[in-house]
């Protein structure tokens, strides 16, 4: 009988899913952060009796086979990246991605990581930085005495210093693209890594054909729709206690067979 071990294939991969619906609950909150869903894919098949065999001299053929599929695994994780919505903070130095693209940020070992998270701080120096304290690409330096600081729709960054009524340009925000965006790595900190799967990332600035426009003054909430999270999550649970209930039915037939004398 292989309902014992389809059955724990099928615990497993609801596993799987609790695990990565409990992550997108847990980051309901955090900055940029987009949902991810668990995919799954079923196992090979042991084929007792193959479609379309010879079934007499005549030529007749069985129109349908006898397969008996092993369960299921998680074929990956994909992560959702619709929009999520803009939060006004009021802040000049926070700006949000309106559409497609990524800031780039230098990591302290000199690799790029990508981000959807625009609240920008500035370091002791006056750089524009991550909370981390991670330069923004390319990098700016907001000059002292600066009074106010612009960022437009394309992403350029304007400071008016002292009383000055002409503001002084300090550079432009650039933003990077994937064609396979899902195929990124996160790894913690809102950064994403790109990978093979990615593909090349494309430097463009906000406002070209197929990338999106910066917001000053908003953030980008995550895209996590509670409501449905929860509601996938009892899904997982009950198909969960339906697998563990066909390893009890195969255990009281398994029990059953013994006790034929």
């Amino acid at each position: 009988m292989k309902a014992l071990s389809i059955a724990a294939t099928g615990m497993m991969a609801q596993q799987t899913n609790v695990d990565v619906i409990s992550n997108n609950i847990a980051n309901a909150n955090t900055t940029g952060f987009k949902a991810s869903r668990a995919a799954f894919q079923d196992l090979i098949y042991q084929s007792m009796q193959r479609e379309g065999a010879v079934t007499s001299d005549a030529g007749s053929t069985r129109p349908v086979g006898i397969d008996i599929g092993m369960g299921v695994q998680t074929a990956g994780t994909v992560r959702l990246n619709t929009q999520g919505g803009m939060v006004a903070t009021e802040n000049q130095l926070n700006v949000a991605i309106d559409g497609r693209g990524y800031f780039s940020v230098t990591l302290p070992d000199g690799g790029t990581a990508y981000t959807r998270d625009g609240s920008f701080q500035l370091s002791p120096e006056g750089e524009i930085v991550t909370m981390q304290g991670y330069r923004v690409e390319p990098g700016m330096v907001v000059p002292e005495n600066t009074t106010a600081v612009e960022i437009n729709e394309q992403g350029v960054v304007m400071a008016y210093v002292e009383n000055d009524p002409v503001p002084v340009e300090l550079g432009q925000f650039s933003l990077t693209t994937f064609v396979n965006e899902p195929g990124m790595r996160p790894v913690g900190n809102n950064f994403l890594l790109a990978t093979e799967a990615s593909g090349e990332a494309q430097v463009v600035n906000p406002g070209d054909p197929g990338a999106g426009m910066i917001r000053q003054g908003y953030l980008e909430a995550s895209n996590v729709n509670v409501i449905q999270q929860i509601t996938d999550l009892i899904s997982a649970q009950r198909a969960y206690e339906m697998n563990s209930k066909s390893i009890e039915t195969a255990d009281q037939m398994l029990s059953a067979a013994n006790q034929i004398r």
